[in-house]
């Protein structure tokens, strides 16, 4: 794996209908719901990882510290910007941001871990790999 600490990314990302906090119940206005926009941040963590492993490997999140403090509506350009804070063996943290135009929507730390696709499916099924 070649990626250090303080490497930077960002991915934009359109919210639509099956976003808002109506659609998936955790609210009741047809805005970017909270847990689309953790989606959004989690997805820019693995797509930036993605460009880092062999195919044979990928990331899933552990962690999620996020606060969500301003509104964005359906149908707006999110920007999710982020940075590896740090590599702990095969754990890693990131800071990421949710911005909506100049306003940042959301901030905090996500959490991943690599692991290899087939023993981490393998695992699940109580398979021994």
């Amino acid at each position: 794996m070649n990626v250090t600490p303080g490497e930077k990314f960002s991915f934009k990302f359109k919210a639509g209908p099956e976003h808002s906090a109506k659609h998936v119940g955790s609210g009741d206005v047809d805005v970017l719901s909270t847990p689309s926009m953790i989606l959004f941040m989690e997805e820019a963590c693995r797509r930036f990882m993605d460009r880092h492993l062999p195919e044979s490997e990928t990331t899933v999140g552990t962690r999620v510290d996020i606060y969500h403090v301003k509104a964005a509506p359906i149908g707006s350009e999110i920007e999710v910007r982020g940075t590896l804070l740090a590599v702990e063996g095969r754990k890693l943290v990131f800071w990421v941001e949710a911005w909506y135009g100049n306003r940042r929507i959301g901030y905090g730390v996500h959490e991943r871990y690599i692991v290899n696709r087939e023993a981490f499916i393998s695992k699940l099924k109580g398979e021994k790999k």
